[in-house]
């Protein structure tokens, strides 16, 4: 009977408040980020996003409780490349080294990623990206995955070296899900090699780049500025010389300039998610990509 008790009493710890006050608290600025963080940390982490995944993580703006979550982050997590200089703010006003750059504590994901349309610090014209460091939406080929959960399991080892092979275990299992995923998607997506597409912001170099997809066109021409009439009338021309039958918008994009050339060239608009949960079923990284290979088949077996 007493052992018994005592089982009970262990269950009860495990299920309390306290239980999950002793996981690693991990602060991550984009929802990509925390759940590959979850991927690697499994239930050792607490993991959460400053960014919604209903927000454009390149123009947020960060919140009072931003500060108070980075004040008790063990660990935080950026995209780097500029995407989210943002977060320096916030990093500034917690005061705390271990978290900022250079410390024990900071993970820049972008490490050791082969990066895409890197210009120094210079943008070029009709760029599409702001980003002198080069295109930030790496996450976006899953390749990169096995990179950036690499980079994650380095510093969960660091700061918690006593459970460094659980961390090692659930990378692997991880990878071996998202290896299978990738044959699955190539396959799925061979078709539209070489077909032309347009989409609104320059996310997906990288996506393209993996599956062999062929962007030829962006609406927007500067990152959270609208494109020029004279601008939209060169999309159109290149959509209707190239045959272009897909436009490609995130949820968050305004939909006004998308549907426009749309109507004129009789594409279809086909909405993808940059970032976990941005679009239903897209609650984790592998459903994301899921969810992006789906659409994307539908709609070219309609074209």
């Amino acid at each position: 009977m007493a052992s018994r008790f005592a089982l009970i009493v262990a269950c009860l710890a495990l299920a309390s408040p306290g239980y999950a006050e002793d996981r690693i608290q991990v602060v991550t600025t984009t929802t990509d980020l925390r759940s590959l963080t979850e991927a690697v940390g499994g239930e050792r982490v607490a993991a959460v996003s400053l960014v919604p995944a209903n927000m454009d993580a390149e123009d947020y703006q960060p919140k009072p409780q931003d500060v108070l979550r980075l004040k008790n982050a063990r660990l935080l997590v950026r995209v780097g490349l500029d995407y989210d200089l943002w977060v320096d703010r916030p990093l500034a006003q917690v005061g705390r080294a271990e978290i900022r750059r250079g410390g024990p504590a900071y993970v820049d994901a972008s490490f050791g990623i082969a990066v895409l349309e890197l210009r120094g610090m210079s943008v070029g014209p009709s760029d599409g990206h702001a980003h002198g460091s080069g295109n930030p939406h790496y996450w976006l080929d899953p390749k990169n995955a096995e990179i950036i959960t690499g980079t994650l399991l380095e510093a969960l080892a660091r700061i918690d070296p006593a459970n460094a092979a659980a961390y090692e275990t659930n990378r692997q299992v991880f990878l071996a899900r998202l290896n299978a995923k990738l044959a699955e998607w190539e396959t799925k997506l061979a078709p539209l090699q070489g077909m032309p597409i347009v989409a609104y912001h320059n996310s997906w170099p990288y996506f393209a780049r993996r599956f062999r997809l062929d962007f030829v066109g962006f609406i927007e021409t500067k990152p959270g500025v609208p494109p020029s009439p004279s601008h939209l009338a060169g999309i159109v021309k290149t959509m209707r010389e190239r045959n272009v039958r897909i436009v490609v918008r995130e949820p968050q994009e305004p939909e006004r300039d998308v549907a426009f050339v749309a109507s004129k060239t009789g594409a279809l608009v086909v909405k993808l998610a940059a970032s976990v949960g941005a679009l239903p079923r897209t609650d984790d990284y592998i459903a994301l990509f899921d969810a992006n290979v789906e659409a994307l088949t539908s709609a070219a077996a309609k074209r």
